[in-house]
């Protein structure tokens, strides 16, 4: 495992991450579950993969409505605090998603643009491999990814943010095919840099993708409402995959 190695596996197992994104908003967060899993018409009795899953919001929910959840992320922390609300149908390990998953299920959700921090196209592809051999014979897989032509389009290039006595000054930069994000942190005298860097892939290189990983694309979505997707509007990336 690269934890100690990658941009990833420091940052987000740091408080400063936490911090920073704590305003996300979980009404907007239930709704789209909710959404999801309407739209799906997935039965109560289906097990969920929720894939890098944080420390756990969109499993705890997906759980009381009644769905057996494993929630895997990378981030030791993440996973020490998502513990705390595991039972018998809700379960949390720690998993780099580019290892094979191990199990069977019968949808894999993969959440808030939790994909394309890795360096080679080889590495996203492993992902969407686990994620297709993960997956039942008439299994769903869901992958929640930003509209990158919008956000390169609207690129915010410097911002500073201040949030529990604590400076964040961010600056963003499309270099090399990433979006790249990065966070110098001050807090009591002391200073910090971490970096976000997230791949830009766009709906043709998803459709590269989930053909060589045997997956189809069944529907593509641009928001948490489940809007038709614009390329010029939307938020979203929103893929609804099966094998």
């Amino acid at each position: 495992m690269k934890n100690n190695k990658t941009w990833f596996g420091e940052w987000f197992n740091t408080h400063y991450y936490h911090i920073l994104y704590n305003n996300r908003n979980d009404d907007e967060a239930k709704n789209f579950m909710q959404n999801l899993v309407s739209f799906l018409k997935l039965p109560k009795n289906h097990s969920i993969l929720d894939l890098a899953c944080g420390k756990g919001r969109h499993s705890i929910f997906l759980n009381s409505l009644g769905y057996p959840v494993i929630g895997t992320d990378l981030s030791e922390n993440s996973i020490n605090f998502a513990n705390q609300f595991a039972n018998e149908s809700l379960q949390f390990k720690v998993q780099d998603m580019r290892k094979p998953y191990g199990i069977k299920v019968d949808a894999v959700f993969n959440m808030f643009t939790s994909f394309g921090y890795f360096d080679e196209d080889q590495e996203d592809l492993e992902v969407l491999q686990n994620i297709e051999a993960c997956l039942n014979d008439k299994g769903i897989a869901v992958i929640d990814y930003m509209n990158v032509d919008k956000v390169i389009k609207n690129l915010v290039r410097e911002q500073t943010i201040i949030k529990d006595s604590i400076t964040f000054r961010i600056k963003r930069k499309v270099t090399n095919g990433f979006i790249t994000k990065e966070i110098n942190v001050a807090e009591k005298g002391e200073e910090l840099y971490f970096q976000e860097r997230v791949k830009a892939i766009n709906l043709d290189k998803f459709k590269s993708y989930c053909k060589q990983s045997n997956l189809k694309i069944k529907h593509i979505f641009g928001d948490y409402n489940l809007s038709e997707f614009d390329l010029s509007t939307s938020d979203r990336l929103i893929l609804i995959l099966t094998k």
